[in-house]
């Protein structure tokens, strides 16, 4: 019962969460990649860097708006329009379950700890920490690129993004579950791991093989991105906390407060017996 109250929660919460993510994506974000794709196709011949490089579009964060990986040639890809946005959708809605399973969780064990709080100053507080983790601090060492940027290889951006989003959600772990004064001392190191190691980059320009003005250009969609990216996580993660506090509330805490106090008179009586 309550495993099937947890899919259709998550499912109901993707649903919402993922439809807002994909509106943001297209009025934020998207406008700008089909911008830089403009530009792309004016890429020359870039010189050599010093460590290996491959030309990819990036959107940081744990909600994507677009992937644009330049694959072989006859490689499938969704068309523009309607069948772009459509997989679009759909990728942000699968990647929006999957996040509503983890916060449940997290809201859970909140709860089998004796939580007060409210389910949904719990559900922001845990969306608060989200964020935090898969966005805010992995994009510090890593900013959203757009198409036709050079960057270091995939698989070294991909394991430090893993490491920044590990640390962050130790870092937030260690203040909600540790007791220690000694805890800031571990949130604090948990977060400086990842710049200790350092992100990974190319000594090269990043757009060395456009033009002067394709440059200037590039450089601006740039950093209007990374803006975009953060109002698109911002919007996934807020609304995240919204749906799944009140879809918490409405079908999986009243079930799991049961199972749990159902489970805790056993205990005193074990205690009783034998202190």
């Amino acid at each position: 019962m309550i495993f099937q109250r947890l899919i259709w929660a998550a499912l109901a919460a993707a649903l919402l969460v993922g439809s807002v993510q994909s509106g943001v994506q297209q009025w934020q974000a998207v406008p700008i990649i089909l911008a830089a794709e403009v530009y792309e196709g004016q890429k020359a011949e870039a010189p050599a860097a010093p460590v290996a490089v491959m030309p990819h579009a990036h959107v940081e964060g744990v909600a994507p708006a677009h992937e644009h990986e330049h694959g072989a040639a006859g490689e499938w890809a969704p068309a523009d329009g309607a069948e772009r946005i459509f997989w679009t959708w759909t990728a942000n809605v699968l990647h929006a379950f999957s996040m509503a399973l983890l916060v449940f969780a997290v809201m859970g064990v909140c709860l089998w700890r004796g939580t007060a709080a409210g389910s949904l100053p719990l559900g922001l507080l845990v969306a608060a920490a989200g964020w935090l983790s898969f966005h805010f601090w992995p994009s510090l060492g890593l900013h959203a690129e757009i198409p036709g940027m050079d960057a270091a290889r995939l698989g070294s951006r991909q394991g430090w993004w893993v490491l920044a989003a590990g640390s962050a959600a130790l870092a937030c772990a260690s203040l909600a579950g540790l007791r220690s004064p000694l805890r800031w001392a571990a949130a604090t190191a948990w977060l400086a791991l990842p710049f200790v190691v350092g992100a990974p980059h190319i000594g090269a320009d990043p757009l060395a093989g456009f033009s002067g003005p394709a440059q200037a250009q590039l450089r601006e969609l740039g950093a209007q991105f990374i803006w975009a990216t953060t109002w698109v996580s911002l919007s996934f993660w807020a609304s995240m906390g919204f749906v799944c506090g009140a879809a918490f509330q409405r079908w999986l805490r009243p079930v799991l407060a049961a199972t749990f106090d159902g489970s805790r008179p056993r205990a005193s009586a074990a205690t009783a017996v034998n202190p």
